[in-house]
């Protein structure tokens, strides 16, 4: 439906989203190829130790991810987001100031990786909140946050350390983050409503815009949720530990950076469409079923890692779609399934609870690469068990199948 009036105020909403995703992507984990080589070759660090921040804000990160969902709720979207980017920003410049002060490194790292979960959260919600009908399509256009940051921020922050420094990188990185902070409270509205307009450019309201307060008793009644923490807690877990560790593996099998780095920048790309493509077989074929063809890709790339031969590059196509479709798809996916479940209404005061819980297996992530990395001299073995994760994921999504979308199967044609 074609509605001027919704279509200049949700552009604001899906640019903000967009960034939203582009530095939650690569401030919650992907920066890790640029800080272990640098701190490793220039202080001697390990892997375990340049990480550890990392892991124990995943695991502060699973209060805050309940905390962050219901403030959402009760205070509002910007009043959380605005200020969530300003720490992320100072973060950003405490770690391009720490050097060898471990103190102040692990407190700026921490404080990153914690703040980045506001930026999703509130990313996600944004668009359920102003898209029904046209959710799927929506989260794709904004998930290509994802995409565009693997192709540039890990490239960008390794050109500008090599060519000017370290502190440079991350400097850029706080600077822009305060920028789009700016935009934000200038231009993005929560909901369509505060508009005086409705989801999608309808001409009635066809949901309600507030939510309600669904306590854990009420959310965990539904197996649905129980079905979603298993599936969407492995997917978690297995892209945090991918993308965290692709430049490793393939530095490990012996593959130049160079060519690894074109690829894993070609998949970034290709993951754009394949994000939009995603979106669209969620409204035109469903949520469950993207979301199984979603699994099939995160299978792909744990296959194709584990196999990896050095410059083979057959396999390392495979991978490099395997990841395309796997960082482009999950946050379309994500938010979509539990809208399926919860709709509109009660999508955030259900989210809070579930994600809370997919926090816990997703903050093992990081440790769990390491560990086995560190102690095996390999990630086999890591690479096996995410298949099995996998499998288990997408058994979970075929059970959830069985239930109507909450929203969609009620909505007029």
């Amino acid at each position: 439906m074609k509605n001027s009036s919704f279509q200049r105020r949700s552009i604001p909403v899906l640019l903000i989203g967009f960034f939203l995703l582009y530095f939650y992507s690569g401030l919650q984990n992907d920066h890790l190829n640029v800080l272990t080589p640098y701190y490793s070759a220039h202080y001697g660090w390990d892997t375990v130790t340049i990480t550890n921040p990392v892991t124990y804000a995943g695991f502060v990160g699973i209060i805050a991810t309940f905390l962050v969902g219901t403030l959402l709720i009760r205070v509002g979207i910007k009043k959380i987001l605005i200020p969530s980017m300003i720490i992320l920003a100072l973060s950003a410049f405490g770690l391009a100031c720490a050097g060898d002060n471990a103190a102040m490194y692990f407190l700026s790292l921490f404080m990153l990786r914690l703040f980045v979960i506001p930026l999703m959260m509130g990313c996600l919600m944004l668009c359920t909140n102003w898209f029904v009908k046209q959710r799927g399509r929506a989260l794709g256009i904004v998930a290509a946050g994802h995409q565009v940051c693997t192709a540039t921020l890990i490239s960008g922050l390794t050109y500008i350390t090599t060519a000017y420094s370290f502190r440079a990188a991350y400097i850029l990185v706080g600077v822009i983050v305060l920028v789009l902070a700016v935009y934000a409270s200038l231009f993005v509205k929560a909901t369509p409503e505060e508009c005086g307009l409705f989801p999608d450019g309808a001409n009635a309201p066809v949901t309600k815009p507030v939510e309600q307060q669904m306590t854990f008793r009420e959310v965990f009644a539904n197996k649905n949720s129980w079905l979603l923490v298993i599936s969407f807690g492995f997917l978690q877990f297995c892209i945090v530990g991918i993308m965290a560790f692709y430049v490793t593996r393939l530095s490990m099998v012996g593959t130049a950076s160079g060519t690894y780095l074109l690829w894993l920048s070609i998949a970034a790309v290709l993951g754009i469409p394949l994000a939009y493509l995603l979106g669209s077989i969620d409204d035109k074929m469903g949520t469950v079923t993207a979301a199984i063809v979603l699994s099939c890709f995160f299978l792909v790339a744990a296959a194709f890692l584990l196999f990896m031969q050095k410059d083979n590059i057959i396999m390392i196509i495979f991978a490099a779609l395997g990841i395309a479709g796997m960082t482009g798809g999950t946050s379309v996916i994500h938010p979509s399934i539990t809208a399926y479940v919860y709709g509109r209404e009660n999508y955030q005061a259900a989210n809070r609870w579930i994600m809370a819980f997919q926090a816990v297996i997703t903050a093992f992530a990081i440790y769990f690469m390491s560990a086995i990395l560190v102690y095996t001299g390999t990630l086999d073995l890591a690479y096996e068990i995410m298949m099995g994760m996998i499998l288990i994921a997408i058994i979970c999504f075929v059970f959830v199948g069985r239930t109507p979308d909450y929203d969609r199967g009620y909505m007029k044609k």
